[in-house]
């Protein structure tokens, strides 16, 4: 069976955040559980730092404002930046990390 178009698949937007607590992939999904109830969203890459963990999440254009409202309104969360490209996020990602491959010759 074919994918469906891209039209079909809706509009979503890419948002790179901060958790203030070291997570692994399984204990991260755990906690944004009962934070995300109700709304429908993905988690992708996730990066464990020395005090932190960083994650990108895919959620729906229409819960874009809510979702983000919940992160920053988190005393454990906060949004680093977010579009509707998930390179473009990535990118940014890696910047914020010191990895942008973009800076090497």
């Amino acid at each position: 069976m074919p994918k469906p178009k891209k039209a079909a698949r809706g509009k979503h937007r890419w948002v790179a955040f901060r958790v203030e607590k070291k997570m692994n992939r399984t204990k991260l999904k755990q906690f944004l559980m009962p934070c995300f109830d109700g709304y429908v969203w993905r988690l992708f890459d996730v990066f464990e730092a020395e005090v932190a963990t960083l994650a990108i999440l895919k959620i729906q254009l229409g819960d874009y404002q809510q979702v983000l409202s919940l992160i920053n309104n988190s005393e454990e969360m906060e949004t680093l930046t977010s579009s509707g490209k998930i390179r473009l996020v990535r990118q940014r990602l890696n910047s914020l990390l010191g990895n942008d491959p973009s800076n090497s010759v």
